[in-house]
């Protein structure tokens, strides 16, 4: 697969922007999300900017952009994240034509050395809506290991709802992808 993963850069923020600010509310809705608690592009450009700038120990969010084919697809973010502990990852691919080919998977995997090495992290978790299976197989395939279903509002820009909780250990990344400081 042709599947390029890197930093998030400036350049990046307008596709991110509009991924939120154009995603139907269908799409939103099945991630869990709710629709008007996506913040306003400029509020949400700005905080993405302000990630960008701030130093691996201090970010709350840290983002890994998915390129395919050249062009960028997708994104794969930690938010929150406490540096040297625990982080929560979240992944978005920005077009349904690109879902369904195991991007998904491959960007997962690609963006585990990206968050274990730079954030040091001991733990990686990840919450998507038990409604929405995709996710779940896509974490499935990437290694993750299931801990359980609960409700909970997941997020800042999520409703109630159920969840399940899928975990990648520091330990568990080692054994399936190699020693952390050997990869990023």
């Amino acid at each position: 697969m042709n599947l390029r993963l890197r930093e998030l850069t400036s350049d990046d923020i307008p596709h991110i922007v509009r991924y939120w600010t154009r995603s139907s509310a269908e799409h939103l809705l099945a991630m869990g999300v709710d629709a008007a608690k996506v913040p306003h592009p400029d509020a949400l450009a700005q905080n993405l900017e302000r990630q960008c700038a701030l130093p691996y120990e201090q970010k709350m969010a840290y983002c890994i952009i998915a390129e395919w084919k050249g062009m960028p697809v997708g994104h794969c973010n930690t938010n929150p994240t406490s540096f040297g502990e625990e982080a929560y990852m979240h992944l978005h691919l920005w077009s349904s034509a690109e879902r369904g080919k195991g991007i998904g998977a491959a960007m997962v995997a690609g963006a585990l050395p990206y968050f274990f090495n730079n954030l040091k992290l001991q733990r990686l978790w990840s919450l998507p809506y038990a409604l929405n299976e995709a996710p779940s197989r896509t974490l499935q395939k990437a290694g993750f290991v299931f801990d359980k279903e609960y409700v909970t509002v997941p997020g800042s820009l999520n409703f109630e709802q159920p969840v399940k909780r899928w975990l990648m250990t520091r330990e568990r990344f080692a054994q399936l992808y190699g020693t952390p400081s050997n990869r990023s």
